[in-house]
């Protein structure tokens, strides 16, 4: 009784709705009752099913009270004691290798039940946010969390929440996903491989007979359908040439993908030319296309020459001759051909740099064969990568071996190497040049190269998933850093703070909608390399979803037989357009929907047909995206069908709002389908605030679509209706609105409109608050979208958009409107009025006819022997410029006391003053003329201004703070002083005391990112002083050793902490940066950082990590810390001989039975023992991956594991069945012979637990497979399991089998 009971409470029974009970069901009841057609029959019917729908509403009342009373008497009747939540079994650590599935579950005590929620790394799981990826369980106190097929990212720290009235606890496990790269795992399942003959292709269009020249380059496309078109299986492309396959390389590269196959022959030869057949492998056998391909003699050197021989090879190759022929060349209109000229080249190979130290280098080569009988040597030559400047090395050396030391290199300059052969008959060419090559620091080490190729994929909606290729020289590598940078800013945050080892990386944090790209840095211990190349930029966006249910259905006019209905969009369209609506119907007293439309429709009304008239109808509407198809919408009210006669206008529709601000909106809707006896007029717009009645806002029916609605309150709720208007009267009001709070969204901004600052064009630009991927702007004038007008350009990038007028004049006025698709409401509109276009156009042409543009006001600089040079910079000027300098009112020309001179490249126009004295302060200008544009610039010099009488020098504070100093004289209250690092202000919270006489600028945390040019400016009204400082280079470094000596000093004594990874060994000291010079030594040897044994730091502390200590790890480390002129050494006083190493585990048998079962839907999977139904335990363990695998793993095996073992499978086509004997033995026992029994079952003697581990392995059954779309050998296979990528439209089919679940 009390299961019924439950399961009434889980699926109450369907109640059929009541129609007599508002004032508009009784109209019409009386309508239906009063036609004479219907009669006393129609009447009867009609009592009839009131009669039946208040008795299904009165036994539902009686069946929830008993439920609420037994369940009641079962709360009151527990004697269970209230109870905290408690673990009884706590979550395990594991570790897997990627593409693998992971289990996490936990055991929870405690009443009443507690309810547990999961965790990774502090953040809700959201079995939502990944389909498929996460599955949560909880059955009989047992909760899990499935993770199935686990990539490196889902490395984290999980945990297990679980909460009553009594408290709550919490259970943590940490998960470590490794990389299986380059091994193969037979125990891990792999999907099934599709093969090129299962695809279907389409040749479209396809290449014509070629023409190439010689040392050129061509391709040869060909466009195609594929079906399915999967970006993991390319189709098969077999490219051939005169019927000789083609294969991959430098001559030919072969492409496929896309949509396309390509050839391309990068290097085109005579040999080249032929026929060419591309062959593809299609479901149906092969097709296939051919061409020819011509090509032509290049253009001869001398002319009237031949072109060159073709197909030159080689036979009879011996070691002291070799036997050539070719075939000659086409000759038309040069003279005959009269001998053949044939050269040799016998050249070394495989140039390249053996061995790379600080102070030389050691080439090597491999020589050239075949040798020649004559001796052999070779000849060196070097150049500066780049310069192409080769020199001769070995001339005094006549060197005969392929291994040479190269000395007197400079330091910071990469060069190139080539290498000849030469013997008593002449010389060879030479060798390819070497990769550029540098010296490098100490021990042969030097900073990584840069990482390759960075990618970015959209991961959540506030992180994204980036990796990279590893550098091609790591140097013992470190790890990575990875910084982040919003696209169009040139600000780079850094994503990780200590390097990370793996080329993929999860950087979170980023804000949602905005556009980012990456680089990544390799560091070791020498430092960090050059930046990679930018990633592609990737917005931050969620994964797709499902939309959410339409709303609001209402009738729009019926005929008797049929209905229009119509209906609002989702409130949440699932990260992508909505492309799909599906309709159900169903008679208003059956409890059974039908379909309305197989095929989706795009509009959000439709017509539906076969309808009978004077019958009630209930509808339902589904919407549909990228990702699948979203959960149905509520019933509508019951809808008759009845003959629309009226002579006013039905209702209009689908009234929305824009533009909701705190005092005003602007509502707009659709006019009526059903128009009445004459045309529409125009529109009554009524509202009522809430609690209120509803009252016009029009007095006159306005003839438009919208209505801006003002004087609100802000913050009050309001509804709205709209009537149609014809000649005959008013019509019936529209379905009420959705209330709507008047209150801007957070964030709302204002179109602005303005003058573009260098184009002089006018333009309207609209920042969206908020924006999801599937957004538009859409941009309207009085409200009717703007589509292909040549009057306007728009311009949209992330969040911005912008309307730029082509010619503006008075047919430009108007009311301009944005609206942002896809969110909860972002609009915004600006009226251009005729004063306003007016002052905008004289901006503009003042805009179209600039100035020149300055970089750099007139300034001075005083130079040695009393000269003074005055000089100003323009940010560009043309080689037309002229200009003239003016002192005190009085032009001066260029003579022996006062040179002036221009360079066009830099924009500088200087004149230096050769004899400066009391009698030249005065007021200096320059007056610049460049074609249209102008500019000028002046400067005071009177009397002794201020300047520096030390410059700027570093010094390094004993908590390792760095100072910039100087000192500065002549100064009073009013001089200014600045700070700048690379030509941007530093803005210190204390501005500097000049009157104190000296200035510092304080850098803490001194690191690399500090390296920079620096530059104080001093200055007030009688004149100015600079002066700069570059941390770069030696000054950089000698920065580094000073911090370096100090951090040293301060530095403690090895401290040893535990932690969950390993043994971690730290010193602590002021200050502490990648960029100090450290070494780790294990008894005397130097430790390099590796996954084993991981050497890093915090500003506090430099560490090592040992993860997994074994006795080889034991006995007595140190670390030191070298500046310019010492090093200072701190060895652990612990030494890890006093600790204990745990034994190695003994793993117990443990037998796993696993069958693949597949179906669609998903099958239902369960176990059976002996008939009894198995129930996942920390013993028994069920999994079920990917929806494919499904095992039953026993831990421990004993002898009461024995019995018959079954697996049931089972969706809605049908089932199947599998049983399997398993038979436990003894360690020493003799198993008899198997037999075969059950359907194909064998038993799989095992042999169970002894005090001693088990020596023999287990006997494991084969695994049994059902294949079939559903769990049944016999049944029929469906097409696909998965949609097809070539359709057309992205709508997804009502009939559609996809991952995402149907919509029934």
């Amino acid at each position: 009784q009390h299961t019924h009971a439950t399961e009434a409470m889980a699926e109450p029974a369907y109640t059929v709705p009541a129609f007599s009970q508002s004032a508009d069901e009784i109209e019409e009841y009386q309508r239906v009752s009063s036609h004479v057609g219907k009669g006393l029959a129609s009447i009867q019917m009609e009592l009839h099913r009131m009669r039946v729908a208040t008795k299904t509403q009165v036994e539902n009342i009686a069946i929830k009270r008993e439920v609420q009373e037994m369940m009641h008497k079962k709360m009151t009747s527990s004697t269970e004691t209230d109870k905290a939540p408690d673990f009884l079994v706590a979550l395990r650590p594991h570790t897997m290798w990627e593409k693998t599935p992971v289990k996490l579950f936990c055991t929870v005590g405690g009443h009443p039940r507690p309810i547990v929620k999961w965790y990774k790394g502090g953040k809700p799981v959201d079995p939502l946010s990944a389909p498929g990826k996460y599955k949560i369980e909880s059955k009989y106190g047992v909760h899990s969390l499935i993770i199935s097929r686990c990539v490196v990212s889902d490395t984290a720290e999980y945990s297990a929440v679980a909460t009553n009235s009594h408290g709550s606890t919490t259970s943590k496990a940490s998960v470590t996903v490794k990389t299986c790269v380059g091994l193969v795992f037979s125990s891990v399942p792999h999907l099934t491989v599709i093969h090129h003959s299962k695809l279907e292709i389409t040749m479209l269009d396809r290449f014509g007979v070629s023409f190439g020249t010689e040392g050129g380059s061509i391709s040869l496309v060909c466009t195609m359908v594929v079906v399915p078109d999967l970006p993991n299986v390319p189709p098969l492309a077999q490219w051939y040439r005169d019927d000789k396959l083609l294969k991959a390389g430098k001559l030919a590269e072969i492409k496929v993908g896309g949509g396309a196959a390509t050839l391309t022959l990068p290097h085109l030869a005579k040999e080249d030319e032929g026929l060419y057949t591309l062959r593809m492998w299609t479901k149906d056998g092969t097709t296939e296309h051919s061409a020819y391909l011509f090509v032509k003699d290049a253009a001869p050197s001398v002319a009237g020459a031949p072109g060159a021989p073709i197909s030159v090879k080689a036979f009879d190759i011996n070691s002291d001759y070799v036997l050539v022929a070719w075939k000659p060349p086409n000759t038309t209109n040069e003279a005959a051909i009269t001998g053949y000229f044939v050269d040799k080249s016998v050249l070394p190979t495989d140039v390249h740099a053996s061995e790379i130290f600080k102070s030389y280098i050691v080439l090597s080569w491999k020589p050239p064969s075949p040798r020649g009988r004559a001796p052999l040597w070779y000849i060196i030559e070097k150049c500066v990568s780049g310069t192409r400047a080769w020199q001769r090395i070995n001339t005094a050396v006549k060197l005969q071996s392929p291994r040479y030391p190269i000395f007197d290199l400079e330091a910071g300059k990469k060069y190139q190497f080539r290498v000849y052969s030469e013997n008593l008959y002449g010389a060879s060419e030479a060798s390819k040049p070497t990769d550029p090559i540098e010296k490098v620091d100490e021990h042969g080490k030097s900073v990584p190269s840069a990482p390759g190729q960075v990618v970015a994929t959209r991961n959540t909606k506030s992180s994204v998933f980036v990796q990279w290729d590893p550098p091609k020289h790591p140097n013992h590598l470190f790890g990575y850093y990875i910084d982040a940078s919003l696209v169009g800013s040139k600000a780079w945050a850094p994503c990780n703070h200590k390097p990370y080892k793996h080329t993929r990386f999860v950087v979170h944090g980023l804000t949602p909608g905005e556009t980012y790209v990456f680089r990544v840095q390799a560091v070791n211990v020498y430092g960090l390399s050059d930046e990679s190349q930018e990633s592609t930029p990737i917005a931050v966006e969620p994964a797709l979803t499902t939309p959410s249910a339409p709303h609001g259905i209402t009738m729009l006019s019926c005929d008797g037989a049929s209905m229009v209905i119509a209906w609002k969009s989702p409130k949440h369209c699932g990260r992508s357009k909505i492309n799909a609506y599906y309709v159900d119907k169903r008679d208003a007293d059956s409890l059974a929907w039908k379909e309305v439309n197989s095929a989706p429709t795009k509009t959000r009304t439709y017509t539906v047909d076969d309808l009978t008239e004077g019958t009630f109808y209930e509808f339902k509407v589904q919407a549909g995206n990228l990702a699948g198809v979203g959960v149905p919408s509520a019933p509508s009210i019951p809808l008759k069908c009845e003959a629309w006669t009226t002579a006013v206008p039905g209702p209009a529709y689908d009234l929305a709002f824009r533009e909701v601000r705190g005092n005003s909106l602007v509502i707009l809707w659709k006019a009526p389908v059903y128009t009445g006896a004459s045309a529409v007029t125009g529109y009554i717009v009524e509202m009522a605030k809430k609690g209120h009645h509803y009252h016009p806002l029009n007095e006159e029916a306005i003839g438009h679509c919208y209505l801006q609605v003002t004087g609100l309150e802000a913050g009050a709720e309001y509804t709205f209706k709209v009537k149609a208007v014809n000649a005959e009267g008013i019509g019936k009001a529209s379905q009420t609105s959705e209330p709507v709070v008047a209150k801007a969204l957070p964030g709302t901004q204002e179109i602005q409109c303005g003058v573009d600052e260098d184009t002089g064009d006018i333009f309207l630009s609209f920042e969206a608050c908020e924006i999801s991927e599937t957004s538009n702007f859409a941009w309207s004038k009085n409200y009717k979208e703007i589509s292909d007008c040549p009057r306007v350009a728009i311009e949209t990038k992330g969040k911005h958009s912008k309307l730029t007028f082509v010619d503006p004049d008075v047919s430009d006025l108007g009311a301009f409107s944005v609206v942002v698709t896809d969110t909860d409401g972002v609009s915004a509109s600006h009226t251009v009025t005729e004063d306003a276009l007016n002052t905008m156009l004289e901006l503009s042409y003042n805009i179209r006819h600039p100035i020149v543009p300055l970089k750099n006001q007139l300034n001075y600089e005083v130079l040695e022997k009393g000269h003074v040079r005055f000089w100003l910079q323009c940010l560009k000027m043309s080689p037309a410029v002229t200009y003239r300098f003016i002192v005190n009112e009085k032009e001066v020309t260029s003579s022996d006391s006062h040179k002036i001179s221009h360079d066009v490249n830099t924009g500088v126009i200087q004149m230096t003053v050769d004899h400066f004295s009391k009698a030249s302060e005065a007021t200096y200008t320059v007056q610049i003329h460049d074609g249209r544009a102008k500019n000028q610039s002046s400067l005071v010099l009177v009397g002794d201004g201020p300047h520096f009488a030390e410059y700027l020098s570093y010094h390094v504070d004993e908590d390792c703070t760095v100072l910039l100093v100087c000192k500065v004289a002549n100064v009073k209250k009013e001089t200014v002083f600045h700070w700048f690092k690379d030509e941007e202000e530093i803005v210190l919270e204390t501005p500097p005391n000049v009157m104190s006489g000296s200035v510092a600028l304080p850098i803490s945390l001194f690191s690399r990112k500090d390296q920079g040019h620096y530059k104080a400016k001093l200055s007030d009204d009688r004149g100015k002083d600079s002066s700069v400082f570059d941390i770069s280079g030696q000054v950089f470094d000698d920065i580094i050793n000073a911090i370096a000596h100090i951090a040293g000093s301060s530095a403690s004594e090895l401290v040893l902490q535990c932690t969950p990874e390993g043994i971690r060994l730290q010193c602590y000291m002021k200050y502490y940066t990648e960029e100090i010079r450290t070494a780790w030594l294990h008894k005397d040897s130097k430790i390099s950082s590796s996954e084993k044994m991981r050497i890093a730091g915090t500003a506090e502390m430099a560490w090592m990590q040992i993860r997994e200590p074994s006795e080889k790890e034991k006995g007595h480390y140190s670390i030191q810390i070298m500046d310019a002129t010492k090093s200072f050494s701190l060895t652990s006083d612990l030494s890890l001989s006093d600790l204990s190493f745990p034994p190695p585990s003994v793993h117990l048998q443990t037998l796993s039975l696993t069958c693949t079962v597949w179906g669609d839907p998903s099958p239902e999977v369960t176990w059976f023992k002996n008939e009894n139904e198995v129930v996942s335990t920390e013993h028994a363990k069920i999994t079920l991956e990917a929806n494919k695998f499904a095992s039953l793993t026993i831990t421990a095996v004993t002898s009461e594991d024995s019995g018959k073992y079954s697996i049931n499978v089972r969706n809605k086509y049908g089932g199947e069945f599998v049983e399997i004997t398993v038979s436990v033995y003894k360690q020493g026992e003799s198993p008899p012979e198997p037999k075969m029994g059950g359907r194909g079952a064998t038993p799989a003697p095992l042999a169970s637990k002894t005090p001693t581990p088990a020596q023999t392995p287990i006997s494991q059954t084969p695994t049994p497979s059902l294949k079939s779309p559903t769990p049944s050998l016999r049944s029929p296979t469906s097409k696909s399991p998965t949609p097809p990528r070539h359709v057309k439209s992205p709508s997804p089919a009502r009939s559609l089998k996809s991952p995402t679940p149907p919509r029934k």
